[in-house]
């Protein structure tokens, strides 16, 4: 009989993880079969789904508490799912509210749970260490120093590297992508990147928007690209384009073109700073959130910094405007200050070049495949 896998992924960065471990499973083992929950990425990968993710990518205190019944319809359906498919592993990927609760399931049934991309334990809520060392079997990590963390709390744990790395590829020259957009090679582009959520959007776009007028207005010949995820609606950018003061190019599809085009990315907190990074692209990370949900935050979060880049450096090596700080004229003059100063802007590039090197090397999602597979 065939292995069957059952994957559980939840948001847009987990089911692109997602997608590149099903296409690695396949290749090694083209008769597994996969099902659980992920997005379209995991779906064309060969992901059988029972559950679409769109309604259950949100993030915020208010928002949660507004979708906890379709929560609650997703993991029961899932844990249905559990006892009729009866799956060979369930591999759960970030998500750690729902799936640190459906590890328990699994366990419950002795089916074998591997956790591929840790939830931020180490930043905040350190206690759920405890749930992951009595319900996962084994930790399959992405980053470095996250190995450590495990293994001195005594869980089984293996580095593989970052996937992103044999993911973030831009499919045309900068001139060829720029030419395809209506765009002049020879100005200054600013790429927006501002977040995959509908509620990311709504925060963070409209203050990206207004700080991009001043920013023109100071440098002139500048022009700014819009990374739309294809799975957000357009209609939803044209409520706040409407209102703003400054219309952005609209790219969708192509947010590593739209990364690599650009002398400088404004981005959401999160994996597209990641991406950035990869691409070795200066940036500022910007970020909003309900004032409860920030409030929270502040309470729970135990790490100086909120951008992914900067954990991992292990300091502050992209300036973070969050919240209070993350406003039009603070953005315009952070700008201002990376676009007068080449050698900050080179001192900056060097600083990513040297924690992309710390990502691993490529072939993360095959070596966590063949983790998986063996056991």
């Amino acid at each position: 009989m065939p292995k069957k896998i059952m994957i559980i992924a939840g948001e847009a960065s987990g089911d692109l993880h997602g997608s590149s471990l099903a296409l690695a499973l396949k290749e090694i083992e083209p008769d597994v079969k996969l099902v659980g929950m992920g997005g379209e990425k995991m779906v064309k990968a060969g992901l059988q789904s029972f559950q679409d993710i769109k309604d259950l990518s949100v993030i915020g205190i208010l928002e949660i508490l507004s979708s906890l019944k379709k929560f609650k319809d997703a993991f029961n359906l899932l844990v249905r799912k559990l006892d009729s498919e009866k799956p060979d592993a369930v591999v759960l990927i970030d998500y750690p509210e729902f799936n640190l609760r459906f590890a328990i399931e699994a366990k419950k049934r002795g089916i074998p749970v591997i956790y591929y991309i840790s939830p931020q334990i180490w930043a905040w809520r350190k206690g759920r260490v405890n749930t992951v060392k009595k319900y996962v079997d084994k930790m399959i990590v992405i980053l470095g120093f996250e190995k450590d963390f495990y293994a001195k709390e005594g869980v089984n744990v293996e580095f593989v590297g970052h996937p992103l790395l044999d993911v973030v590829k831009p499919s045309f020259g900068r001139d060829e992508f720029l030419k395809k957009y209506g765009l002049e090679p020879a100005f200054k582009v600013i790429a927006l990147l501002p977040g995959s959520r509908l509620t990311e959007i709504e925060r963070n776009l409209p203050i990206m928007l207004k700080a991009a007028k001043r920013i023109k207005d100071r440098f002139g010949n500048t022009q700014f690209i819009l990374a739309k995820p294809a799975e957000i609606k357009v209609s939803a950018y044209e409520k706040i384009l409407k209102r703003a003061p400054l219309k952005p190019a609209i790219v969708e599809g192509y947010p590593y073109d739209c990364i690599n085009a650009a002398e400088l990315a404004l981005v959401a907190s999160g994996t597209a700073t990641i991406e950035t990074m990869i691409l070795e692209k200066p940036m500022l990370i910007i970020y909003k959130v309900s004032l409860l949900t920030w409030l929270v935050g502040k309470l729970l979060v135990k790490v100086p910094n909120i951008g992914l880049v900067n954990i991992i450096a292990g300091e502050r090596i992209v300036p973070e405007l969050v919240q209070f700080d993350a406003t039009p004229s603070n953005i315009s003059s952070e700008v201002s200050s990376l676009f007068s100063s080449p050698e900050k802007t080179e001192a900056m590039k060097a600083r990513l070049a040297a924690v992309k090197a710390g990502l691993g090397g490529p072939g993360a999602s095959r070596r966590a495949a063949e983790m998986i597979l063996k056991i």
